[in-house]
């Protein structure tokens, strides 16, 4: 058995597309193998395959249609306007804790049906999960195997509580969504229900957090692309946001696993072999990106792989990522036109998560 490194867009494509081939049964978040019930506990329809993956996966897809976006558009705005309302209310502020952390956080708990009173210990939880074994959130003490696990209990011991909740009292959030939902009959099971749970208290945040973080770096870095994005912010958000998710790629790397003999661009795969798909890497493939290393917020078409390759396993999230950042950034040209970045990013030690700890600011002028 080896480990092959994907870099290729093409590449990367292919093995999206052929997940007969290349399965995420057998885990797509590590690099390492880890047991089945800790692969679909953590990763939920993330390491699943077909047909089980399919049926999961509708139930939450209802969630996240353009349709039920356009529903949720008002509370996006409104959380995006509030939390930076919030900040600008401050002098000095930390860019992750307090624009780009706490904005995803209250969307998704909206979303799902998560008590403000649990969403603090949500957070701290969710960054374990996604840490990589960062001494920041796992000390160096702790097994980060062991660190991963008690923060997946704690999110499925909330989840069993809130399920039991909402199967008494349901409500119009998504909790109540799993526990009504049926698969060829069946109601989910508490299991099946919280791995869903983690996976959405987690994911659901993280992903559009480090966007915002990394993409207001990154306008620090490039003052001309902001200023034009900030003099014609409507008619460029749609291509600007592309490409701010194509160059900093939160999700750096996922894997697969070949089910048999096979060949990818020409190379011999063999059963077992474990093929891990560098997005980061594929964001900057000079044959499919003209000057890949330049950020051009007008860029299009742009067939970026931040939300995976097209497949089964494409993004549930993409819309609802999309529409919060350009939420998010259009109330910080507006509220906070004088952001100053006044020191450099703390990143995250991670190999499959491209993100950012810590970035100092001021929000508004010294009087």
């Amino acid at each position: 058995m080896q480990h092959h490194l994907t870099v290729r867009h093409g590449d990367i494509i292919e093995v999206s597309r052929r997940p007969a081939d290349f399965c995420s049964g057998q885990g797509a978040l590590w690099v390492n193998d880890l047991s089945p019930e800790f692969n679909e506990f953590f990763g939920s329809i993330i390491n699943l395959d077909s047909p089980r993956h399919l049926q999961l996966r509708r139930i939450v897809a209802a969630a996240f249609t353009p349709r039920t976006l356009r529903r949720l558009d008002y509370d996006i705005q409104r959380t995006a306007a509030a939390t930076v309302a919030a900040a600008a209310l401050r002098g000095d502020i930390d860019i992750v804790a307090d624009l780009a952390a706490p904005f995803p956080l209250t969307v998704i708990c909206d979303l799902v049906g998560i008590p403000e009173s649990h969403r603090a210990s949500v957070q701290t939880v969710s960054n374990v999960i996604v840490s990589g074994g960062d001494p920041d959130f796992v000390p160096h003490q702790q097994d980060p195997v062991n660190a991963f696990l008690d923060a997946g209990a704690s999110l499925a011991d909330l989840a069993t509580d809130l399920a039991e909740q909402r199967r008494r009292r349901p409500t119009d959030d998504l909790l109540t969504a799993l526990v009504q939902a049926e698969v060829d009959g069946i109601h989910l099971t508490t299991r099946e229900i919280s791995s869903f749970f983690v996976l959405l208290a987690f994911a659901g945040q993280e992903t559009t957090r480090n966007a915002i973080s990394l993409g207001i770096w990154t306008l620090h870095n490039n003052r001309h692309a902001r200023d034009a994005w900030v003099a014609d912010f409507e008619r460029m958000h749609p291509t600007a946001v592309d490409e701010i998710l194509r160059y900093t790629t939160p999700v750096a790397t996922m894997r697969r696993t070949a089910t048999r003999d096979t060949t990818l661009n020409g190379h011999r795969l063999a059963k077992g072999d474990k093929i891990l798909l560098f997005y980061a890497a594929a964001n900057r493939d000079e044959q499919v990106f003209r000057e890949p290393d330049r950020l051009d917020l007008t860029r299009a078409p742009n067939s970026h792989l931040a939300f995976g390759g097209p497949g089964p396993h494409f993004c549930l999230g993409a819309q609802l990522a999309r529409a919060e950042i350009i939420a998010i950034f259009r109330e910080a040209f507006r509220q906070l036109p004088e952001l100053t970045i006044t020191g450099e990013p703390e990143f995250l030690r991670s190999i499959s998560v491209n993100g950012i700890k810590r970035l100092s600011a001021r929000a508004r002028p010294l009087p």
